[in-house]
């Protein structure tokens, strides 16, 4: 048990001495008396699913293993899918010997799902088009929000999503589990404590932008609404690789498609360039150039930060990767895997007394652990927010072949007209959200 958790229980002894002085119309959780965890129904969370394809079972059997929540209610336009994750729920709590109370109700409009008093926060697993109005919407409901990244698809709506929970006192936990991993964490803090130096240079190696969307039409399967699919955007033909029949085993590939998704740039990057923007404690900005491969000056696509800072996007050989390169040391770091130039510094010990980052071991539960103290998770909206515009900013510098001046403050490119009308996008009248 880490030390948030323990200071977040009330002792039987406190909680007897306080009982006294409480109404006797108050109506205090069970968990509080002490329960070895066991969370009786009344005190759990009640969560909706938004999306439940492939990436949903995974993030439904963690948030389920927590112990904290229960699955009222899930949504998908595909029919066979949103069937599966039902059944998947029913089968994950025989299988672990779960208690599970309730119902899931089954949704095919999202509003219906937002419409329900009894959730109190929903996670969004949909493709990338969908996030914002998705999320805008269920701020609005009062739902808290757990969403998946990359967080928008455009700057504006990212900024849109950062509104709307503000504006609501939505708690909103980006997706970038990462940041509850240890050689993560390690990596941020070895680097906020000048373990291998100053930082010269950063490399993030991912793939590359989108491209636009050309795949061939092939009939929409049954249990499909395509159109409810498409959402908010134009229409486009469907094909089966950006939204795979449930038998198929490969990934949904919209996110390759800049109608849909921004590319490995986003996939990954968001969260290989997130861990970078964690360590450098530049959270709340970003860089201030994004310069573009010319062959000459710049072999690679290129981030600056203010005080000069190189970021650059390239395979170095590493796939999914972070190279930091300080003026006494090296770290490269990727999922599961810690190599340190000292080799001692991947097991250096950070003292009480040095710089630490947000510490967090389980990102589902350090969601509901925020939702119940009304406080920040360890990957707010804003985070995965100005994550999400270090990818957008490179899409766009590469769609244009140049390089930008960029602003983080005012989350504009300098004096460029044409760079920024890519910022945002055209949404359909049903779904258009304030940007």
């Amino acid at each position: 048990m880490n030390e948030n958790q323990k200071q977040s229980l009330v002792s039987r002894r406190k909680f007897m001495e306080k009982a006294a002085a409480i109404s006797a119309f108050s109506i205090v959780p069970r968990f509080v008396l002490g329960g070895k965890g066991y969370l009786t129904p009344s005190d759990k969370i009640n969560l909706g699913f938004i999306g439940t394809g492939k990436q949903s079972i995974g993030l439904m059997r963690n948030f389920i293993s927590t112990g904290e929540v229960q699955l009222v209610g899930a949504c998908d336009v595909y029919q066979s899918k949103l069937d599966i994750f039902i059944d998947q729920i029913k089968k994950f709590y025989t299988e672990k010997d779960l208690k599970g109370e309730g119902v899931c109700k089954p949704y095919s409009d999202f509003r219906g799902l937002l419409d329900n008093k009894d959730v109190d926060a929903v996670v969004i697993v949909s493709p990338d088009h969908w996030h914002a109005v998705m999320a805008v919407n269920a701020a609005n409901a009062g739902k808290d929000i757990y969403c998946e990244k990359p967080l928008s698809l455009t700057v504006k709506e990212g900024r849109a999503m950062v509104n709307a929970a503000r504006k609501n006192k939505r708690i909103f936990q980006t997706g970038s589990m990462q940041r509850s991993w240890p050689e993560f964490r390690q990596t941020a803090e070895l680097i906020r404590n000048g373990y291998i130096g100053g930082i010269k240079e950063v490399k993030v190696s991912v793939d590359g932008p989108p491209e636009p969307y050309n795949l061939p039409a092939e009939p929409v399967p049954a249990g499909l609404d395509w159109t409810s699919w498409l959402g908010p955007n134009e229409y486009k033909p469907f094909n089966n690789d950006i939204a795979p029949m449930p038998s198929d085993t490969f990934w949904a590939r919209w996110r390759y498609y800049k109608e849909f998704g921004g590319g490995g740039m986003t996939d990954w990057g968001a969260h290989m360039f997130d861990i970078v923007q964690w360590a450098l404690d530049m959270d709340n900005s970003g860089p201030v150039e994004v310069n573009y491969p010319d062959g000459q000056e710049f072999t690679f696509l290129t981030y600056k930060y203010a005080d000069g800072l190189p970021m650059t996007h390239e395979n170095f050989g590493k796939n999914n990767a972070i190279r930091f390169i300080g003026t006494s040391g090296q770290i490269d770091v990727r999922r599961r895997n810690l190599e340190t130039t000292p080799t001692e510094l991947k097991d250096q010990v950070i003292g009480p007394n040095e710089k630490h980052v947000y510490f967090s071991e389980n990102h589902y539960k350090d969601f509901l652990q925020a939702i119940r103290k009304r406080s920040m998770p360890i990957c707010d909206v804003e985070i995965g927010h100005r994550t999400a515009t270090v990818c957008n900013i490179g899409n766009i510098a590469y769609e244009l072949k140049r390089s930008l001046k960029w602003d983080p403050k005012t989350e504009k490119f300098v004096n460029d007209k044409e760079a920024n009308a890519l910022l945002s996008r055209p949404l359909k009248k049903e779904w258009s959200i304030r940007l």
